[in-house]
């Protein structure tokens, strides 16, 4: 089953629909570094992150880690390691994946723009808790804790994340 994802605001699975927000720039079919902008396109589910202080280990099929404290990721496109995980104390710009909030608590790797990695085409895109608000993201997809939770007990590897500017 795949994850769809649409300008409007909503996401579906299977049957099910539900809300989510997207970058303060909508969705973009050429996505940029710090644009702002959620890419359009179909990506693979990679892997399962989260804070095993804050969460149980959720159930999934996924490939599934735990969180550190010195865990990022890198967003400098100059760098070798950019849109990689990186071990902080890291030398170049990295987004630190452990967060006083509560938005990477649990989150949904796919893979966007990871092979080949292409620098300045974006990197850290995640599917991530959203704030109660749904507040707009820099780039990401944000849901409810229980409907990312639901998807990813669901989910397989072959599970897609296709996000459209089409209205549902």
């Amino acid at each position: 089953m795949d994850l769809f994802v649409f300008a409007n605001g909503t996401a579906r699975w299977g049957d099910l629909q539900f809300r989510c927000a997207l970058g303060r720039a909508g969705i973009r079919p050429e996505k940029r570094e710090g644009d702002g902008a959620t890419p359009e396109g179909v990506f693979a589910f990679r892997r399962v992150l989260y804070r095993a202080d804050r969460l149980a280990e959720p159930e999934t099929r996924l490939p599934l880690a735990a969180i550190r404290t010195e865990d990022g990721w890198c967003d400098a496109p100059e760098h070798a390691d950019y849109n990689r995980p990186v071990t902080f104390p890291f030398e170049a710009s990295a987004e630190h994946l452990w967060r006083e909030d509560a938005l990477y608590d649990l989150l949904l790797v796919p893979g966007f723009n990871d092979v080949p990695v292409l620098p300045g085409k974006g990197s850290a895109i995640f599917v991530h808790l959203a704030t109660g608000d749904y507040a707009p993201t820099e780039g990401c997809v944000a849901l409810a804790s229980e409907d990312l939770q639901r998807i990813l007990r669901e989910a397989s590897e072959s599970s897609k994340l296709r996000i459209s500017s089409d209205a549902p």
